[in-house]
Formats: structure tokens, C-alpha cells, sequence
């Protein structure tokens, strides 16, 4: 038998109280069930209005965001696959010859319809080539000259230092159209 220090009557008053209290939690939660009951409604449909407004129409917010998730994982794999691509063209571009410039002209003095031409083909460090073709009555003669940095590596005419120098303008007008 346990010994106690509490006398009885204390024991029953703090088990009327208890029961009391019991009692009353009782009340206030079948009154909070009432209330909840009476706007149980109207909670349900703020709960499907959150779920509209994160998932769309398509289904509840997770599997929503598991959508979005998804999609972003492959805009992720289609950007490094952009990224690949723009790094290749970007190599190809640093080697093509895109820059042209074309003189045309009268070599002799006895040839008319400026037959004979200078064509500069350089890539955009300003390297590559300049085709020289003089036309006279009896032959044509066509020499190729190598070009680094816009700059003929041996004796330039006059016409071929101007095709180069259209190609380098060709260069600028590129450069300025793509704001750079």
C-alpha cells in the first residue's frame, strides 16, 4: 500500500477537478468541431484554390512542382547542349573567312570593263588570303598573297591593299551591327 501524505479529502477535490477540467475540454472541443463543422466548407475550398493556384488545373501543388522540377532539369540539359553548340560555332567562326573584299579595275590601260580584280579573304583576326587577277588582251594572270592581321605579307599593289581594307571595314560594320 502506497503511504500518502495527501489527505482524502484533497485527493477528491483534486479528482473533482481534474474531471471538471476534463469536463470542460470536452465542451470546448465539441464547440470547436461545431465552428469547424459550420466552416469546414469553405475551408475545403480555400484549400483547393491553393492547390489550383501552385498545380494549376493539372492536379494537387506537389505533383505540380514535381512538373515544374522536371522541366526545369531539362531546360538545365538543353542549355549546356546550347552552350556545347555556341562553343563550337564560336570556333568555327574564329577560322572562317567572313570578311570580303572585292576591287575590281583596269590593269592595262588598252583593257576596259575593269576585268582584272583584287579579292581579299581574311577570317576575323584579319588572316587569310588576297587573289590578284590581271586581265590583259592576250592571257590572265592570277597571284594569291598570304594576309595576317590585315596586313599583306609581301608587296601589295594598290588594289590589294584596297580589298583588304574593305574587309577590315567589313569587319568594323559586323562588329557595330553586333554592338560590340
Amino acid at each position: 500500500m502506497l503511504s500518502s501524505n495527501f489527505s482524502p479529502d484533497l485527493l477528491a477535490a483534486l479528482a473533482l477537478g481534474g474531471i471538471l477540467l476534463g469536463a470542460i475540454a470536452l465542451v470546448v472541443g465539441i464547440v470547436a468541431l461545431l465552428r469547424l463543422g459550420k466552416n469546414l466548407p469553405a475551408l475545403v475550398k480555400l484549400l483547393q484554390i491553393h492547390d489550383d493556384l501552385l498545380g494549376g488545373s493539372a492536379g494537387r501543388a506537389s505533383e505540380r512542382i514535381a512538373e515544374i522540377e522536371a522541366a526545369l532539369r531539362a531546360a538545365e540539359l538543353r542549355g549546356d547542349e546550347h552552350a556545347s553548340r555556341i562553343a563550337a560555332l564560336e570556333g568555327l567562326a574564329r577560322i572562317d573567312l567572313s570578311l570580303v573584299g572585292f576591287v575590281r579595275y583596269d590593269a592595262y590601260e588598252d583593257t576596259g570593263s575593269t576585268l582584272s580584280y583584287a579579292l581579299a579573304l581574311l577570317n576575323r583576326n584579319g588572316d587569310g588570303v588576297v587573289l590578284n587577277s590581271i586581265y590583259s588582251r592576250t592571257d590572265t594572270r592570277t597571284y594569291g598573297k598570304s594576309v595576317r592581321g590585315f596586313l599583306c605579307e609581301s608587296n601589295a599593289s594598290e588594289e590589294e591593299i584596297a580589298a583588304i581594307g574593305l574587309a577590315k571595314e567589313s569587319a568594323m560594320h559586323d562588329a557595330v551591327a553586333a554592338g560590340g
